[in-house]
């Protein structure tokens, strides 16, 4: 088994003893060595599955101290990503922080007016649905899918349609946790959206890559509690 695989399983095993264990938010995670004897592995795969663990806001180092728990992942989340490939869904945000930042730039600079319609009009779908009790997650899709198409760069399309089943399934949880949240949660989505589009109809590539940038690192927090 490779060393990414057996990060994976260091990573799921850490979340599923947060959770069998009940452990809560500032607590402090066994030692490497710790985990390393409780998984069967190494200290290098436990640090690898700490450093992504951090990555993700679920841990947080300390220097001198060891890991302790930064959020826990709820079970809301945990029913639309299950452990085992938690590690993998989460993963597509390092990925996404790249590709879609710069699609947004592309955009702002490369859409012409149809396509800015087309943006403006899955933004508005997007409105309606969020502010409604429709799931909205292909509403979203589509509006980040406009986007990408506005670059005129077939290769960013492919990029982002292959991390389609993990960004389905983290918008699919952001809508449904964001929506047991209160009211504002979901008006602050909104608006993230909005600076995006704001920025792109400007063609301002610098502000439409960095709202798209704000947007998703909100987005991965919404999902913890």
């Amino acid at each position: 088994m490779t060393q990414d695989r057996l990060a994976d399983r260091a990573y799921t095993g850490i979340v599923e003893m947060i959770h069998v264990d009940d452990l809560a938010v500032g607590d402090r995670l066994p030692s490497e060595a710790g985990l390393a004897e409780r998984f069967g592995m190494s200290r290098t795969i436990v640090r690898e599955a700490l450093a992504r663990l951090a990555s993700d806001g679920i841990t947080e180092a300390r220097r001198g101290a060891g890991s302790f728990i930064k959020s826990r992942p709820s079970d809301r989340m945990l029913a639309f990503m299950p452990t085992e490939g938690l590690s993998a869904t989460l993963g597509t945000y390092e990925v996404r922080f790249v590709l879609e930042a710069e699609t947004a730039r592309l955009a702002a600079a490369r859409r012409s007016s149809d396509e800015m319609a087309l943006i403006d009009e899955a933004l508005a779908t997007l409105r309606i649905a969020l502010l409604s009790s429709a799931p909205a997650h292909d509403e979203d899709m589509e509006l980040h899918r406009r986007i990408v198409l506005a670059t005129a760069n077939p290769a960013f399309l492919a990029a982002f349609d292959a991390l389609f089943p993990d960004i389905d399934r983290v918008m699919r949880a952001g809508v449904d946790i964001s929506r047991s949240r209160p009211p504002e949660v979901i008006g602050a989505m909104m608006r993230e959206h909005e600076m995006i589009v704001d920025a792109i109809r400007a063609q301002d590539g610098d502000a439409a890559s960095l709202a798209m940038r704000w947007h998703l690192s909100e987005g991965r927090k919404r999902l913890m509690p």
